[in-house]
């Protein structure tokens, strides 16, 4: 059996004669092209700089020694400029995921790591990660910014609940939103330097449900010169946000159009049909559908089946036992982006009165929480998601009686065995139909 890294790398069976492995830093590739010729393996190992003359030279190197695949960590976003000038060559590129090949010990050095991952490649033991094409890699960008930013525009909201909350102006707690139409016309009085509370009052539209008493109450306040500074600061930041926003809505649209090309009027591109298409599943609007296509892509053939996809984006449990025993295990790291919007589809979801998802939630909370159960909602979503894309058909909810409507027997299996739990011991005799 072997005992050492060197003795590792001649035992293991060879699958490519011509490979190389690419430790991608920040500044410099090393990178190591590993040839079997005649029974030997022979190494080269080179240095590059990150600069684009840098990579073209390397993508020379790489052509003229006619390496099949060539294996790359995914380190950050060092390696995208890497990825994107050594894809005009004719060889197979490969992401791998840096914590997989990193399993094996050896000594940390930049030479031994490339080394390695040629090694790996040659071997055929690196599992290419999803790489999407160009444009669904640019459409994921500005989704991934948009949500950044939504969260930024968050953040100014709460600073300007702070600021009124430090003026003892308590507008949060008579309009749920203080930055929809009353609350924004409310606070650009305050820094236009009213502060009389029933002038600000009578700001309100009619609909809210506080009456003027309470509104007068809420926006008796303290507002100060310091207020109405910090008040304009934040405000001026949030509507910078939301311009942004709207740029980046305005830019995924134009990428939507070149990705659909050609349209005859009156007809949705492939890439519009398919956001459509997964509309129709409750909790996914036109813009979280955009977000998971721009995740996953359109092309379902690279997961081998459902279950693959969940696994990708973290939505199932990882694997804990020991001697037979199963132990609890958190959800696995997966996708980020895909999980979180996933698990807010499914918080919209739920809500949807009779719905399967609402009666799966409310199913599964009472035995092992809201976590657990939210993250089994997001799953079996996404699990909808893999089948609609794949197969091109529309959501078909089943309904909040499903679960009810199941086999008679199941059923009653599944109560005896709680009443089994709790310590009864129970005989079932079926009861005769009246004739």
């Amino acid at each position: 059996m072997p005992t050492t890294l060197a003795e590792w790398r001649i035992d293991m069976d060879v699958m490519y004669a011509r490979v190389a492995g690419l430790d991608v830093h920040k500044a410099m590739v090393v990178a190591t092209v590993r040839i079997v010729s005649d029974g030997k393996v022979k190494r080269e190992c080179r240095t590059y700089e990150t600069t684009t003359a840098g990579l073209t030279e390397l993508l020379g190197w790489l052509t003229e020694s006619r390496c099949t695949p060539v294996a790359m960590e995914a380190t950050g976003v060092y390696w995208k400029p890497v990825w994107s000038i050594l894809s005009d060559g004719d060889f197979e590129l490969v992401l791998a995921n840096a914590a997989h090949i990193k399993n094996v010990p050896g000594r940390k050095t930049d030479v031994n790591d490339a080394t390695w991952i040629a090694d790996l490649m040659a071997c055929g033991l690196i599992k290419a990660s999803f790489v999407p094409d160009e444009e669904i890699q640019h459409l994921r960008s500005l989704q991934r910014a948009r949500k950044q930013l939504t969260h930024e525009q968050g953040r100014h909201t709460l600073r300007i609940q702070k600021t009124l909350e430090e003026a003892n102006i308590k507008l949060d707690a008579v309009i749920s939103d203080i930055l929809g139409v009353s609350g924004r016309k409310m606070i650009e009085a305050m820094i236009a330097g009213v502060r009389n509370p029933a002038k600000l009052a009578a700001l309100a539209d009619r609909r809210i449900k506080a009456s003027p008493k309470q509104l007068y109450d809420a926006l008796h306040g303290r507002l100060t010169d310091h207020h109405r500074f910090m008040l304009e600061l934040y405000l001026g930041q949030y509507d910078a946000v939301e311009k942004a926003i709207i740029k980046i809505d305005q830019e995924v649209a134009a990428a939507i159009e070149r990705m659909d090309g050609e349209v005859e009027a009156g007809k949705e591109g492939p890439f519009r049909s398919r956001i459509t298409l997964l509309s129709t599943m409750p909790g996914l609007s036109a813009l979280s559908a955009t977000t998971v296509l721009a995740e996953t892509g359109t092309d379902m053939s690279r997961f081998a089946t459902a279950g693959h996809v969940v696994a990708w984006a973290g939505l199932c449990p990882g694997q804990n036992e020991s001697a037979g025993k199963k132990k609890s295990s958190r959800l696995r790291k997966g996708a980020p982006w895909l999980k979180t919007a996933m698990v807010q589809a499914a918080w919209s979801a739920v809500k949807r009165k009779d719905s399967y998802y609402r009666a799966q939630f409310h199913r599964l909370k009472a035995r092992g929480g809201t976590k657990k159960a939210i993250c089994a909602v997001a799953a079996s979503m996404l699990t909808a998601i893999y089948h609609m894309l794949k197969n091109g058909v529309e959501h078909h909810d089943l309904g909040a009686h499903h679960f009810d409507q199941r086999s008679t027997d199941l059923k009653a299996r599944r109560l005896v065995a709680q009443l089994t739990k709790l310590g009864f011991e129970v005989a079932l005799h079926p009861l005769e139909k009246a004739a």
